[in-house]
């Protein structure tokens, strides 16, 4: 890729669309097609100071593209509703599988290479395993609408005979970071601990409702959104270069994690010793919760990644004491 080749990102507004915007731009991407609604006034701080060929609301994309026919090298599909207490699936169906077979029809007809958001809920409650082959897609039994949905999509993604010239399905385990400000409920829960520590000087983790797991210590495979941006800028250099094989690929650490381990990670980037209080889960999620997550990482590992990744405690230090208390974004 060069410096004027034009990158499609979707959900460009978002949390992980927009550090991706941000760290393409630090890379000399400045033609970016920026995809999402950009009538949502709370997630426009997100796209401050960031450079882009033109923004393009969701529900217009494939008109524009159809109309304008530009000249696109590669697209990075982040945009998902991803909301998992919404429980209507037809809400992701149109906007997880529908919108995204849409996208991965147009890379295919042109020829682009195509990145898209999958998502660690696909793997329900983990009776399967985390292994990113292409086998247990067809076993999994997702626990919410939007794990179903994304589920969905790597299934026909899997069994598409015509397909983008490179494509990959990367399945984000739990992210966070800078720019997920927006997000409400659906924030990380180092987002939600530091708010409670500033305003309360405790951080409240759920009760456990199980007998193997001891409260505050259910597991999380946790990865720092910049290890999510560099993984995409690697795939976006060297899909060609290292004959990337196309599919599926988990995006995790490779290493489960406490929640207590999280909010004490918080605490220390506060200089604040820990004061955690267990609360009762809320019953709309009670069954639909996961106790524990990690990533096999050997797929992306084999096909040429070597970078470190963030250990929980570096990159919640550099969430809050560079983003978090400076009220920054990225």
């Amino acid at each position: 890729m060069t410096e004027n080749s034009r990158i499609v990102i979707t959900g460009a507004a978002g949390f992980i669309g927009s550090c991706l915007a941000g760290y393409l731009n630090t890379q000399g991407f400045e033609q970016l097609i920026l995809v999402d609604e950009f009538n949502r006034l709370d997630k426009m701080s997100n796209l401050k100071e960031k450079e882009s060929w033109v923004k393009i609301e969701r529900d217009d994309f494939f008109d524009w593209l159809s109309t304008k026919k530009p000249k696109i090298d590669f697209v990075f599909h982040i945009g998902a509703r991803t909301d998992t207490t919404e429980f209507d699936y037809a809400v992701h169906e149109r906007l997880n599988v529908e919108y995204s077979q849409r996208v991965w029809d147009y890379c295919m007809v042109k020829g682009i290479p195509l990145v898209y958001a999958s998502s660690a809920a696909t793997y329900g409650a983990g009776e399967f395993g985390y292994r990113d082959d292409h086998v247990i897609p067809f076993k999994l039994r997702p626990l919410n609408a939007y794990g179903i949905s994304k589920n969905e999509f790597d299934k026909w993604a899997i069994r598409e005979q015509s397909q983008p010239p490179f494509w990959a399905g990367l399945k984000f385990f739990n992210v966070y970071g800078p720019n997920e400000y927006h997000k409400g409920r659906m924030a990380s829960v180092v987002w939600h601990s530091f708010l409670q520590i500033k305003n309360n000087g405790e951080v409240k983790l759920f009760k456990s409702y199980r007998s193997d797991f001891k409260d505050g210590q259910q597991l999380r495979d946790f990865i720092y959104v910049k290890d999510i941006l560099q993984v995409c800028y690697w795939l976006l250099e060297n899909f060609q270069l290292l004959k990337i094989p196309s599919g599926l690929y988990n995006l995790g650490t490779g290493k489960a994690r406490s929640f207590e381990d999280l909010a004490k990670a918080v605490f220390a980037g506060l200089e604040k010793p820990p004061h955690i209080k267990y609360i009762d889960m809320p019953q709309d999620i009670r069954d639909k919760y996961q106790y524990f997550t990690e990533a096999e990482m050997e797929k992306l590992r084999n096909a040429g990644y070597g970078e470190p990744f963030w250990t929980l405690e570096e990159g919640i230090s550099d969430y809050v004491k560079n983003y978090l208390l400076a009220n920054n974004h990225y």
